[in-house]
């Protein structure tokens, strides 16, 4: 196997996520001190803790203290926090924790799909928050990493949701659970990325019956912004399916890593929620489809009234032509008469024939009446 090298984060991001911050939001208060005056191994995180019977022992200050902090401490364990790290901090990390080299290169690059992978008795879980952005009218989704061990949990953010600090907070505040391990963490930041889904079921419905009135309404627009949400949508649905098999293979490893009974059942109430809203996704991608659908029927609808009006003003228009050029041809007939005996000519047939101008009156009458009686048979008059 050709020696691993850790590959640099890239800055391109997807629509909807967010851009890079150069300030993260924290978890916890910030060392003064700026990243030039502090070296690298002392830098500090966001936030890390380490925990011993569900409470809070100790808060080192950088990844180094926390090194050297936990194997003081019998049973405890460390949570460690970080927001868009850099490559170097979480290669430390890596090497302090012996993380898996392919799971640490997935954390440095980020825009993976949500999974569940373990590697030994580390597991390795990335997951996809999303938030409902009410003046966008849009999704924005952001990626979190787990790293899973026997003593600790390692978790990288890159983007705003879920707020950790919020999750933290929550397990703090509820020693009983906490004291159960690193995978009550687990458990407490899947609950926190699934109630955070609640908010986008909610503005992502809105959005459809928008669309239902818009659709109903005739909106020129309305086609636009089908397909914008259905991108939505499904990019929502890539984020919240793979949630299910990652809960059944948590579940089906329950017996051999020998999870709390306790942790079990929040999880397994964590795998309804996901249940739900995976239903709710499908559905929409069905409704959708069939508002899409009934767009398509009522715009064809439309055209095919606006061609027949266009065939119908075209036939009416070809009727007025008919009739316009029938009267020009009868009025036609006994003006080429008149301008043929009006010419200034002594030898002419007739001209002085007596009953020459009765005949030419009574001629230009018997093509005008020929002429009218051929055009009234075909209906153009």
């Amino acid at each position: 196997m050709p020696e691993w090298r850790p590959l640099r984060r890239s800055r391109r991001y997807r629509r909807g996520e967010e851009a890079p911050s150069q300030t993260p939001a924290p978890e916890h208060s910030m060392d003064p001190r700026s990243d030039e005056d502090v070296p690298l191994a002392d830098r500090p995180l966001i936030d890390t803790a380490i925990y011993r019977d569900g409470h809070r022992t100790a808060t080192p200050v950088s990844l180094a203290q926390t090194y050297r902090e936990l194997p003081r401490q019998d049973r405890a364990m460390a949570w460690i926090g970080l927001y868009r790290p850099a490559e170097d901090e979480l290669l430390a990390a890596a090497e302090e924790f012996d993380l898996h080299k392919l799971a640490v290169e997935d954390a440095i690059v980020a825009h993976q799909r949500p999974k569940l992978e373990r590697y030994g008795d580390t597991l390795f879980v990335v997951l996809r928050a999303a938030r409902y952005l009410d003046e966008a009218e849009e999704v924005s989704f952001s990626e979190l990493h787990l790293f899973i061990g026997p003593n600790f949990v390692l978790t990288v953010r890159h983007g705003l949701a879920p707020d950790l600090a919020a999750v933290r907070q929550r397990m703090e505040d509820d020693p009983e659970l906490l004291a159960r391990g690193p995978e009550a963490v687990l458990y407490a930041v899947l609950d926190s990325v699934v109630d955070g889904y609640a908010p986008v079921i909610a503005g992502l419905q809105n959005d459809i019956d928008e669309i239902e009135t818009e659709v109903f309404g005739a909106d020129p627009h309305v086609s636009r912004r089908i397909y914008e949400l259905s991108r939505e949508v499904i990019e929502f649905q890539r984020a919240t399916r793979p949630l299910l098999g990652m809960l059944q293979s948590l579940e089906a490893g329950f017996e051999k890593y020998g999870i709390d009974e306790e942790l079990q059942r929040y999880l397994r109430d964590v795998a309804d929620h996901v249940t739900t809203v995976a239903e709710r996704v499908d559905g929409f991608r069905q409704m959708l489809d069939s508002i899409l659908t009934v767009n398509a029927t009522l715009v064809t609808q439309a055209q095919n009234e606006e061609m027949k009006n266009m065939t119908q003003a075209s036939y009416a228009q070809n009727e007025e032509i008919k009739r316009i050029s029938s009267w020009a041809a009868i009025l036609f007939a006994p003006t080429l008469i008149g301008t043929v005996y009006g010419m200034n000519f002594d030898t002419m047939p007739e001209l002085h024939w007596a009953f020459g101008y009765p005949f030419a009156i009574a001629l230009m009458a018997a093509v005008c009446l020929a002429l009218y009686a051929v055009f009234k048979r075909r209906d153009w008059l």
